[in-house]
């Protein structure tokens, strides 16, 4: 392993002074006796024993950041991770987790999954992993302590509230699908959404899945939301853009110092959704993939886009293995929208690029959709509209103490004294009629002036952060949090998501600008 390793940085040696004009002979013998001597001269001098592995990975990812923000080295965990998502499956034991302050609460098990079957519930705290505390660490470290090689076990400590022992469990990891499209549903008058978490492998035939199933359901026209997406797969990405294009319009296109990257990608298809109105939600965390979407949308004219600017990644990277479980990403191309524009943003200034995430203020390439609209190239793709997803402080720390989740789930158990009076689809009723002073829920749960009060009580009783000024002013964005969370405590993720987005602004926007996009069709 360290002699394959060795190899790479010497490879990648050679690339970075290749950049300098060079000649690669000189450099590639002259590159490796330095790279030796530097190895050698720290494992006989150091202090005490080094990771001769670990110290040639470091040294790879430095030498890759002085390429460009975008080529990076995967170690074990990294490359597994990535598999993971690409792929769209995972061995684990099937549970969506979250760090509420200390703890590492359950927020669902999956259904069908081992710690469903073993009854895993919502709400749950695992303080242990494999007998180490929780505490400490971070969501992603939860996570790569619970996954891995399917068949193997992992033994899980649970604190349930109203149980005086902890449940000691032993789980064995099985595969668990992660799927990229999770959301998919209609809003009022056949407005239909669709979330895409990610690109994934499975990204197009999951997108071509929903779509099928809200045009049963009446969608008469698409809200495709791409915020927070950072992206993935080219060709996902494509797939899903060539629904909504008629065959031989362009996608995008990949052209690099190295003629074979360079490659047009068109619509393959016809008869799919050409005719259906879409508007296309991005924000700053829209990337790579989920540009190329919004690039091909815009530039066609096909529909609007929403949001905010989005990242602003136009370069392609290729994997190059360097053992079974490392790769290296490498840039090998620029890619452009169907306009020709780049969109790649500005790395000169790193900080600037990781921090900022906004197109420096100078004058950005300009180019013009097939009717004639004008388009920025340079940073990002700049909406059509602007409309700013913004929270309060308040509301944000409310979240982080886990007080909605942990109020909803009270709630929904009639732990509260408002809730006490409420009928719940999951309370067996017998099918008789509901008793006097008691409320029966419909389809729909809506946090009125009543249910703010139940909370802010809970929140005061236990003496959670309370501000009474700054409740007054969150309370919008607080009654959106309790009925998405007891809209899931009550009915499951997608509905506890709808009833969140339907009352989101950027959300508002497009249905209120959905009869603009629907005149590009003509």
């Amino acid at each position: 392993m360290k002699k394959k390793l060795f190899l790479v940085a010497g490879l990648l040696l050679v690339a970075v002074f290749s950049r300098l004009g060079a000649r690669n002979d000189q450099i590639w013998d002259d590159s490796l006796d330095k790279l030796a001597a530097m190895a050698a001269l720290v494992e006989q001098n150091y202090f005490q024993p080094v990771e001769a592995d670990k110290m040639m990975q470091e040294s790879i990812k430095g030498m890759l950041q002085t390429l460009d923000p975008h080529s990076y080295f995967l170690d074990p965990d990294g490359f597994s991770r990535m598999f993971e998502e690409q792929k769209g499956k995972y061995y684990g034991i099937g549970t969506q987790i979250q760090k509420q302050e200390d703890r590492l609460v359950v927020i669902a098990p999956i259904e069908g999954g081992p710690s469903w079957r073993l009854g895993v519930q919502s709400g749950d705290i695992i303080s242990h992993i494999n007998g180490e505390s929780t505490k400490p660490i971070s969501s992603q470290d939860a996570v790569d302590k619970l996954r891995g090689p399917k068949g193997t076990k992992v033994n899980i400590t649970i604190a349930r509230e109203g149980l005086e022992k902890s449940l000691e469990l032993t789980i064995v990891r099985e595969e668990i699908p992660l799927y990229s499209v999770p959301y998919a549903f209609l809003l009022d008058e056949g407005v239909g959404y669709i979330f895409i978490r990610n690109f994934a492998e499975t990204t197009g035939d999951e997108f071509k899945e929903k779509m099928a199933t809200l045009t049963k359901q009446g969608m008469k026209s698409l809200i495709l939301d791409l915020r927070g997406d950072p992206g993935g797969a080219l060709v996902p990405a494509i797939e899903v853009s060539d629904q909504f294009l008629p065959k031989g319009d362009l996608i995008v296109s990949v052209k690099g110092r190295n003629p074979i990257y360079g490659r047009e990608y068109r619509a393959q298809a016809n008869n799919e959704y050409e005719k259906l109105p879409v508007i296309v939600l991005i924000n700053q965390g829209s990337a790579s993939a989920s540009e190329i979407v919004a690039g091909a949308i815009m530039d066609h004219d096909r529909g609007l886009v929403i949001g905010e600017d989005s990242w602003g990644k136009g370069l392609v990277q290729t994997m190059f293995p360097v053992a079974s479980n490392m790769a290296v990403a490498l840039t090998i191309a620029k890619y452009y929208t169907p306009s020709g524009r780049c969109i790649q943003r500005d790395y000169s200034r790193l900080d600037d690029y990781l921090l900022d995430k906004v197109a420096a203020d100078k004058p950005r390439e300009v180019k013009f959709t097939s009717k004639g609209r004008k388009v920025l190239g340079e940073g990002g793709i700049k909406p059509d509209y602007e409309v700013k997803f913004s929270i309060k402080p308040y509301t944000v720390d409310l979240r982080i103490q886990g007080a909605f989740f942990s109020y909803a789930r009270k709630f929904v158990a009639h732990q509260t004294p408002l809730s006490q009076r409420f009928v719940f689809p999951q309370d067996a009723q017998g099918g008789g009629a509901v008793a006097a002073g008691k409320i029966q829920l419909g389809k729909t749960f809506v946090a009125d002036a009543a249910v703010l009060a139940d909370f802010r009580d809970y929140v005061q009783a236990n003496k959670l952060a309370y501000d009474a000024k700054a409740y007054k002013e969150a309370e919008v964005e607080i009654r959106h949090e309790l009925e998405r969370e007891v809209s899931t405590a009550v009915w499951g993720l997608e509905p506890g998501w709808r009833a969140y987005e339907i009352s989101d602004n950027v959300i508002l926007k497009a249905i209120q600008a959905m009869p603009e996009s629907a005149k590009f069709l003509n």
